[in-house]
């Protein structure tokens, strides 16, 4: 009778309590109001009388609601073992993505935020993906209003790599094209998200494909399609295809790698402090009377069998 394979426990780096949770979906029903404003609001709405001054509004607002979040996280549970791993995984990303920036959307940073995400879990994507974009930012002078959009975009394309599924025996192959799959899609999904953040930026008067708060709901999505296509069609299809190409060649090496290090620092191992029993047999506190002193290294009580 053949042994059952055993199932993949995945590794939590940030388990998100239920304060978490509810920040998680109040700072993105925020920015999500902040993205899609143009089409929610109809043109007789008071929200496009300031439509110059919406986009600064929800920017700010979302850089206060991101810093809440991040602190709801670290209360949540994020230890000193999943702080260096951000810390390093974050300085990584950030270094990659100026090797392809203005190359035609050739970014690798999100090759790396996919598996670390899919590795990680949801919570550590969603910190490890605004970290990254708000490092990455000032490394390489892309600080303006757009930047929250951008960090609560990456969040959520990282993000969406932890919730994916994990069937059991979901390795090799099928893992890597689910994998690609997701990358694919949500590069675009990503740069949608951020094109909505800079086309209100646009004045009306210099392009017929920008956001005219006087036109109705219909006649901006078709101007919000031509300025995609006219603007960004080409990087997002670079940044997919190159995200699923590195997923392919380097994902099975790059996800043994992050989970040897996930095993290794043991996010959830929890902390237990032996106790040595004393002469009389009974268990007592570490270097109590009768005890016999233990080797260096070891804990108390503990002897090496013989």
């Amino acid at each position: 009778m053949s042994a059952e394979a055993p199932r993949e426990r995945r590794v939590r780096a940030v388990r998100l309590g239920p304060r978490s949770v509810a920040a998680l979906v109040l700072v993105s029903a925020v920015g999500l109001g902040g993205l899609g404003w143009p089409f929610l609001a109809p043109p007789e709405a008071s929200l496009n009388a300031h439509s110059q001054d919406a986009p600064w509004l929800f920017a700010g607002l979302l850089v206060l609601m991101v810093a809440v979040l991040a602190a709801t996280i670290s209360e949540a549970g994020l230890g000193p073992k999943a702080v260096a791993m951000l810390g390093v995984l974050a300085a990584t990303g950030a270094a990659l993505r100026p090797l392809g920036a203005g190359t035609g959307g050739l970014e690798p940073m999100f090759f790396l935020m996919l598996l670390s995400g899919r590795v990680l879990g949801p919570g550590f994507g969603f910190v490890l993906g605004s970290l990254t974009m708000f490092a990455s930012a000032l490394l390489t002078g892309g600080v303006g209003p757009w930047m929250p959009f951008q960090m609560l975009s990456m969040g959520w394309f990282t993000m969406g790599a932890g919730l994916l599924p994990l069937p059991d025996r979901l390795r090799g192959r099928a893992e890597l094209l689910l994998l690609a799959a997701y990358g694919f899609a949500a590069s675009f999904a990503y740069g949608t998200a951020t094109n909505l953040a800079g086309w209100t930026f646009m004045n009306t008067l210099s392009s017929n494909i920008a956001f005219d708060p006087d036109a109705p709901v219909s006649a901006n999505l078709a101007r919000f399609l031509a300025y995609c296509l006219a603007t960004s069609l080409g990087w997002d299809g670079g940044r997919a295809v190159l995200t699923v190409v590195l997923t392919l060649t380097l994902g099975t090496t790059v996800l043994k790698a992050l989970r040897r290090a996930t095993r290794r620092a043991a996010f959830e191992a929890p902390v237990a402090f032996g106790e040595s029993g004393g002469a009389d047999g009974r268990e007592g506190p570490a270097g109590s009377p009768g005890e016999a002193p233990s080797p260096p290294g070891r804990p108390g009580g503990v002897s090496r069998p013989t």
